[in-house]
């Protein structure tokens, strides 16, 4: 089965690494295992973080400019059907809709949402195409109970809306962290979100009754001073690895003793599966998103950061409750969040609308 693939937020051959890479490659991985045969239509990144609709005006232009192009190639590789990973309003699939009606073949979606509120304002375009994306598909997989919310509530007739749980692209498990390393913290070092959840470690680590512990951060960004600086009254126990390939932070799960992330406003995070896979109970506040993913969630933000303190103070001195967060943690991802259960979900799903539309 041929499939037009395409990820406008970012393309799966981008050279950055990040979640959005990780799972649109995780998707085309799991429709391969289905038996489909992926080509990526279009590597046009429609992303625009900032607002403008001068920029937004050229992406549309350069979508039209392609899309005659890319309808082509759709007939002439006899494509199925189209499959576009995240569509939303600062990304919106520019390219999918006109080339899946003018092909007559299914359009699905994986990760859409919809945000109303932006049809006014800055993105209010942009925002108008990524609602237009959503209305034309014949089936949207929602990754989170949160995104789903609206694409219940706004769903055209007879549109399908299907669970997909946050997948690692893994068949199998790797094998389970020795836990006798440093506590581990995974996240990007930028404005807002993340650097509230560094906030929040570091606070956390203030309110452990002892220093008797080791932390080691892996990320980077724009935001490293002042995540230095957050963490300079913890002198060497705090200790900065920067990006990290994934080999080597495969390597950082191997031994870590658990995953302290808070988890502000995150989608949902790929590293909290990639730790629990390797067995690190994760402690995180429990927020929509995080606890899509997260096994064990400690409490919701309104708690504070006592909650995550107490947590973490268990974890590194009751080696039961440790070790049972870890046995749970990896029986949680192998349950449902790897691979082959993906697979499954996303052939049945594509397998019934071509039914429909035959």
């Amino acid at each position: 089965m041929n499939i037009g693939f395409y990820a406008p937020m970012k393309s799966p051959r981008h050279s950055v690494p990040s979640g959005d890479r990780a799972m649109a490659r995780a998707v085309m991985a799991a429709l391969t295992d289905g038996g489909c045969n992926i080509s990526l239509a279009s590597e046009l990144r429609s992303m625009d973080k900032d607002g403008d609709a001068d920029i937004q005006r050229q992406l549309v232009d350069a979508a039209h400019t392609q899309i005659p192009g890319v309808i082509e190639q759709g007939r002439r590789e006899g494509w199925k059907a189209w499959v576009t990973y995240h569509n939303y309003y600062k990304a919106p699939d520019l390219v999918g809709p006109a080339v899946s009606a003018a092909l007559g073949i299914p359009y699905l979606l994986v990760e859409a949402s919809r945000a109303r509120k932006r049809l006014f304002g800055p993105w209010a375009d942009f925002a108008r195409r990524a609602e237009d994306g959503c209305d034309a598909a014949n089936v949207i997989f929602y990754l989170t109970e949160r995104d789903s919310e609206a694409l219940v509530r706004d769903a055209p007739a007879p549109q399908s809306l299907i669970h997909l749980r946050p997948f690692l692209n893994h068949s199998t498990l790797p094998d389970a962290s020795t836990r006798d390393g440093a506590m581990l913290s995974v996240g990007m070092m930028r404005a807002g979100d993340k650097l509230a959840s560094y906030l929040l470690i570091s606070e956390t680590l203030a309110a452990l009754p002892h220093r008797d512990w080791q932390l080691e951060i892996a990320g980077d960004g724009e935001a490293r001073l002042q995540v230095e600086q957050m963490m300079a009254p913890f002198g060497p126990n705090v200790r900065f690895l920067g990006r990290l390939s994934a080999e080597d932070l495969a390597q950082r799960y191997a031994m870590a003793s658990l995953m302290l992330w808070p988890g502000v406003n995150e989608a949902y995070g790929l590293a909290y599966l990639e730790a629990q896979a390797a067995g690190l109970p994760i402690v995180a506040q429990d927020r929509p998103g995080v606890r899509d993913v997260v096994q064990d969630p400690v409490a919701p933000p309104r708690k504070g950061v006592s909650p995550m303190a107490r947590r973490v103070h268990t974890l590194l001195t009751d080696e039961k409750a440790a070790a049972d967060a870890a046995n749970a943690a990896r029986r949680f991802v192998q349950d449902n969040h790897l691979r082959p259960a993906a697979t499954r979900t996303l052939m049945q799903a594509l397998n019934h609308a071509l039914g429909q539309a035959a």
